[in-house]
């Protein structure tokens, strides 16, 4: 029989699950009910216990007193208003929201908000620096990394694609913006904006610019850019470093591209040669030109000197002539004479011996001739020997100027 049917079983007292035994399958009547929850709660809250109709009492609780209930009450205040303790540590800050509404911001400490549901707390830690991989991601049990290809390949200015890979250092500098303005993960939102600036700036750029030496210039140029529009959307990030830690050509081209930068060291060793070369032989070829130069100017010089003085001296032996002809003439025959016979070979011939001709050895030659023979390289023996002729050729021309006067008394 089902427990809500009456039975005619012994101990039964036909009685449904509403406890009404009026032997009937009709269900209590609602109003009925009520009034037994009203009595139920006055008892609860100190009224007396009330006799019902039957004559029994009723409320199991209406020995709670009305002090009872206030202890209670206060400690249940009290424990809510602990609940609003809480502790900001060290290099954290936290954001005091009041139904929701952003209200203030608190520094490390013990502090106190009303508690829920009036005011909440978030804390934020704002010295901790987290790093963003761009490009790539690193594998922490097996320290390997793998390339992320929708994230690493970009498009550079000459139409070229490059795989550059960047790493991105970063902390909190208003956590109010972080709660209120970031919606998602904040290593994503900063992933997103890094790959968008350095996607514009690679793309201002040629490829061997970003591969060689551009580098340093791009990861600058990020960061400010990064920073730029981190603060356009008011993340409250601020960026701390930014690393480029890869930029290379894609696999499929690297050899090709490899071949290209050694020809271009190539050419850069050649020109560093080439201007070495220049540097070495441009120098010394302007000394030799200004050596010449001043070896011209110093012979010029002395010509100009030598013709200034050859004027200078006909000048005085016009004057001389004109004032002694025939003396000034037979000193510039002498003079003549002199310069003629300095340099050639002379004989001696004595004109004294009544027409015998007497010829006299060379002395000169046979000087030489001795030296030559003798291994005599002393300079002061053919001065000597270039002494002995002067005196000889001057002994010579003196005789012979006698007896050309003499013939010329004579006739």
């Amino acid at each position: 029989m089902a427990w809500n049917q009456p039975g005619n079983q012994p101990g039964s007292d036909n009685r449904d699950p509403w406890g009404q035994g009026n032997g009937k399958n009709t269900p209590p009547d609602l109003d009925d009910l009520i009034k037994d929850l009203r009595k139920k709660f006055s008892g609860i809250f100190g009224g007396g216990g009330r006799k019902s109709a039957g004559g029994g009492s009723r409320g199991g609780m209406s020995n709670l007193s009305g002090k009872a209930l206030i202890v209670i009450v206060l400690v249940i205040g009290l424990l809510w208003a602990a609940s609003g303790f809480y502790v900001v540590e060290q290099g954290e800050q936290g954001v005091e929201l009041q139904f929701g509404r952003y209200k203030q911001v608190t520094e490390a400490g013990l502090r106190w908000h009303i508690p829920y549901p009036v005011e909440s707390v978030e804390i934020v830690n704002v010295q901790q620096i987290r790093t963003v991989e761009v490009g790539y991601r690193t594998n922490t049990r097996s320290n390997q990394f793998a390339t992320v290809p929708q994230e690493a390949l970009m498009l550079t200015k000459d139409e070229n694609i490059i795989d550059i890979q960047f790493a991105v250092q970063y902390d909190v500098k208003d956590p109010r913006y972080l709660l209120f303005n970031v919606s998602e993960n904040t290593d994503q939102v900063v992933r997103q904006a890094t790959e968008s600036a350095v996607r514009e700036i690679v793309g201002r750029n040629t490829m061997d610019f970003a591969i060689t030496g551009g580098r340093a210039e791009i990861v600058q140029e990020a960061k400010l850019l990064l920073q730029i529009i981190l603060d356009r959307y008011q993340t409250g990030i601020n960026v701390k470093a930014v690393e480029m830690q890869n930029a290379q050509p894609p696999s499929e081209v690297k050899g090709a591209f490899d071949d290209a930068v050694k020809a271009r060291e190539d050419e850069v060793k050649f020109k560093n040669e080439a201007q070495a070369y220049a540097n070495d032989i441009i120098p010394r070829a302007r000394g030799s030109a200004a050596r010449v130069f001043q070896e011209a100017e110093a012979y010029r010089a002395s010509v100009v000197a030598a013709a200034v003085g050859e004027a200078s001296r006909f000048s005085q032996v016009l004057d001389e002539y004109h004032k002694a002809p025939g003396v000034t003439r037979d000193r510039l025959y002498i003079d003549a004479m002199e310069q003629v016979l300095r340099n050639s070979t002379k004989l001696m011939i004595d004109q004294s011996a009544g027409g015998n001709n007497v010829m006299y050895l060379p002395l000169d030659q046979l000087i030489r001739q001795r030296n030559d023979s003798a291994g005599i390289t002393d300079p002061t023996l053919f001065n000597n020997a270039g002494g002995m002729e002067n005196s000889l050729a001057e002994t010579g021309t003196s005789r012979s100027g006698r007896g050309s006067r003499t013939g010329r008394l004579s006739e």
